[in-house]
């Protein structure tokens, strides 16, 4: 009895695979939309390490609570604008790192 050997991949070649190779549209949305959440989800963890409420933080912004809400489960719709203000609200820092044509730009 000789055993099969399994074939694995890795989660670049899945991602190539069923969703598209990277500079295709599909996967331009994907890795958008991934980076997105995992923003929201910065949010979200920051805000509840200060002890905040989505209210509270909303009032600290000058937004309302939907708004955050909206933001912690997807930021897609907010502004940079808006992003600034909620991380400058729960008193952290946000860096923006920029590659053009390979050569990284920081924005600190």
């Amino acid at each position: 009895m000789s055993k099969t050997a399994i074939k694995s991949y890795s989660l670049a070649e899945m991602k190539d695979k069923y969703i598209g190779k990277k500079g295709t549209k599909d996967r331009d949305q994907y890795e958008y939309e991934l980076r997105m959440d995992i923003l929201g989800r910065m949010i979200k963890t920051a805000r509840q390490e200060r002890k905040l409420t989505q209210e509270q933080l909303g009032e600290l912004v000058g937004v309302q609570k939907a708004q955050i809400s909206k933001l912690e489960s997807s930021a897609n719709s907010a502004t940079i604008d808006t992003v600034l203000k909620v991380f400058k609200a729960l008193k952290a820092d946000i860096h923006f790192n920029v590659t053009i044509e390979k050569q990284y730009l920081q924005l600190v």
